[in-house]
């Protein structure tokens, strides 16, 4: 479904002059002309999930679990109408078997990652797939791009957006703990 009518809609972020890098990303997300996002509530995305609430022209979506994302994406996509994902590294897991859909269907996916599970993790059960999730996705055929420093957080969400809508493939920006802050047993919020 790939059109040179939709692959020219994604312009240029603005610059990242914006006091917040969450705010930047959003605002990468709309250039790119995202209508849809899709997530599982995660403290790491709060400001995007807020972002996207206040947004007239963005319709959100609570999923139950992440791999419900990608046929929401799918539906989206068949209707004209672009989607991000947004979910914890631990959902990734959730996502595996589902995003032969993307791939086989050939539609677009951007999904973007919290991670957890490396840098600093107080919570041992989000090691083993925050650690496994690059690799994890790249076996399923997914286009990873890191961000790690707030300065090329929104420049590598838009060369994800890119990469996912002009070429249809599934694309992720793993938002990494150093970006996004680490978490620790005294946090009131532990998921």
């Amino acid at each position: 479904m790939a059109d040179s009518s939709r692959a020219t809609r994604l312009h240029t972020a603005p610059p990242t002059a914006v006091a917040d890098w969450r705010d930047a990303v959003f605002a990468t997300l709309r250039a790119a002309d995202i209508r849809q996002v899709a997530y599982v509530p995660d403290s790491g995305h709060s400001r995007l999930i807020a972002l996207s609430h206040a947004d007239p022209h963005i319709k959100t979506t609570v999923l139950t679990t992440e791999e419900e994302g990608i046929g929401l994406a799918a539906g989206a996509w068949l209707g004209g109408e672009r989607t991000a994902l947004l979910m914890q590294s631990s959902g990734v897991g959730n996502c595996i078997n589902t995003l032969s859909l993307a791939t086989v269907c050939g539609f677009p996916l951007l999904m973007l990652v919290t991670m957890r599970g490396t840098w600093g993790e107080f919570n041992p059960w989000q090691v083993p797939m925050g650690q496994a999730t690059p690799d994890v996705l790249r076996l399923a055929g997914v286009v990873v791009h890191e961000a790690n420093d707030a300065g090329m957080a929104a420049a590598t969400v838009e060369a994800a957006a890119r990469i996912a809508f002009n070429s249809s493939r599934v694309a992720a920006v793993l938002l990494s703990q150093q970006l996004i802050g680490t978490k620790s047993f005294k946090d009131d919020d532990h998921d």
